[in-house]
Formats: C-alpha cells, sequence, structure tokens
C-alpha cells in the first residue's frame, strides 16, 4: 500500500466516524441509549469474531489474565462513554457533540499519568487553556449556553479519553482484533442488560433503528478498524493523528447538511480553538514518541 492510498483510507475513516454522529442522533428517535450500544456492539463483535480467530491462528501471544482484565476494563469504559454520549445526542446538537467529544484527545493525557505516571508534556497545558476557552465559546461565551445534553457528552470524554489509555495499554499485549472483540462483548453484554432494566424495546423501534445500528456497527465500528488497522502500516503517526481528527469536521458538515445545524461566529471560533488543541495534543505525542 502506498502512502497516499492509506492518507486516502484515513480520510476515508474520518469521514465514516464523523458521519456516524448524525446516525447515532437519529437512532434516538427510535430506541434508547443502552438499546443502541448494545446491538451497535453486538453487530459488530459477531462480524469481528472470524478475523479474531485467523488473528489467533496467525499470532503466538499468549492470552492471559492481564489480557482478559484489560479487555474488560476496556469495555467497561467504552460502554459507559457510548452510553453517556448517546444520552446527550438526545438533546444536544450534532455539532457541539462532536467537538465536545474531540476534548478526550486533551484529557487523555491526565488520565495516563494518574494511571501509569507518564509524564505531562508543557505543550499539553496550552491545549487545555486553548479547550477551556474553545468549550466556553462554544457555548455561546458563557458554560450556561450548554444544556444537560451537552454536559453527558462532555463527561463521555473522560471516560473516552480513559478507554483510549486502557487500549493503549493492551496494544504492547498483541492480538488487536481478539481485544477488540473481548471489549465489545462485554459492552454488548452491558449495555443490553441496561437496555432491558431501563428501557423498552420492540420489533418495531429496532427495524427503525436498524439503518443506523448497520451504519455505526458495521461501518464506523468493524470495517472502520480494519481499514485503520491497515493504512496505519504505510503512513507516519503525525499524518494519521491529523487525518483522523477531521472526522469532527465531517461531523459538523454532515449536521449542516442534513439537519441545518450551524455555529455561530463565537461558536466557530470555539469549535476551531477545540480542534486546535486536539491536533497540539496528537502532535505531542507523536514528537514524545520520537524521542524515546
Amino acid at each position: 500500500m502506498t502512502r497516499l492510498r492509506a492518507d486516502l483510507l484515513l480520510f476515508a475513516c474520518a469521514a465514516i466516524w464523523g458521519f456516524a454522529f448524525l446516525f447515532q442522533k437519529s437512532a434516538m428517535d427510535h430506541i434508547g441509549p443502552f438499546t443502541f450500544v448494545g446491538t451497535r456492539a453486538l453487530l459488530a463483535t459477531l462480524v469481528l469474531a472470524p478475523l479474531a480467530w485467523l488473528e489467533h491462528r496467525r499470532s503466538p501471544a499468549p492470552i492471559d489474565g492481564a489480557y482478559l482484565r484489560t479487555g474488560v476494563l476496556a469495555g467497561l469504559a467504552f460502554v459507559t462513554a457510548a452510553v453517556l454520549q448517546q444520552a446527550g445526542l438526545i438533546t444536544a446538537s450534532v455539532t457541539n457533540t462532536a467537538f465536545l467529544t474531540a476534548l478526550y484527545v486533551v484529557i487523555t493525557p491526565f488520565i495516563s499519568f494518574a494511571l501509569i505516571g507518564r509524564p505531562i508534556a508543557p505543550l499539553i497545558w496550552l491545549a487545555v487553556a486553548l479547550s477551556f476557552v474553545g468549550t466556553w465559546l462554544l457555548g455561546g461565551g458563557t458554560l450556561t449556553g450548554f444544556g444537560f445534553g451537552d454536559m453527558l457528552v462532555a463527561l463521555s470524554a473522560g471516560f473516552w479519553a480513559l478507554h483510549m489509555v486502557i487500549a493503549g495499554i493492551a496494544a504492547p499485549m498483541g492480538r488487536s482484533v481478539l481485544f477488540s472483540v473481548v471489549q465489545f462483548s462485554v459492552v454488548s453484554a452491558s449495555a443490553l442488560t441496561g437496555a432491558i432494566l431501563f428501557e423498552t424495546i420492540t420489533l418495531d423501534s429496532l427495524r427503525a433503528a436498524a439503518p443506523s445500528i448497520l451504519y455505526v456497527g458495521l461501518l464506523s465500528t468493524a470495517m472502520s478498524f480494519t481499514i485503520l488497522t491497515f493504512a496505519l502500516r504505510a503512513t507516519s503517526p503525525s499524518e494519521a493523528a491529523i487525518i483522523i481528527m477531521t472526522e469532527t469536521l465531517f461531523a459538523a458538515f454532515g449536521a449542516w447538511l442534513v439537519f441545518n445545524e450551524g455555529l455561530t461566529a463565537i461558536g466557530a471560533l470555539g469549535a476551531a480553538a477545540i480542534l486546535s488543541a486536539a491536533i497540539l495534543v496528537q502532535l505531542q505525542q507523536v514528537r514524545s514518541a520520537g524521542r524515546r
């Protein structure tokens, strides 16, 4: 695979992930957050399971208790973040959700410091300042401009950051596809349990939400994960980091195109500040990795 083709594939992944916010929003018209998260994770698990079996046959990496515990913890962090994000999308706009979710990139270094003691680079503090200013501007120059749904999405960013750190701990263990199957199995089991306890599930509602479940479960989760794995073998981490961050822009464009959402001038400045902060953290992480 050439570097250009890899970058184009990463742009495709970013577009798929960005437009996924539209399907996540639409699904909330028919089913609850637990049901959506549980069904998308179940679908992704079923699709990735055969790939995990092939990986198992080719990989000599062992499967031990630490591997499974890490997968379970990643699944619990994922399901918490996903349910909070979905609940927030009931009232929050797609545009706000996309940019507030991007805050996970800025939060990740602090979670990493708390869990594994990784130092926080001085440049990260500039990203923190940018993200706070950006969030304030996105709310119209006041934090009271955010609704309850926006608050839930912002809270979900912390759990997305926790998930990223746990996934980073698991990366050296190998068997990346199997790890996804383990964590998505946990996500589907816990989310569907929540759906049974707290939500009403009907065939009609599932049928109405089926396009959203299929898009997010198949394209945004299973297929994009496979594409990303191959593309990262042929391009640099710095290019990948910047390209992947464009998912936020795809989400904003899709929200404008489909839901006629828009940003005020001050909100657009806030969105730009949040995106800049996220890219700054990504580049700092790549720079730090290059020094090791």
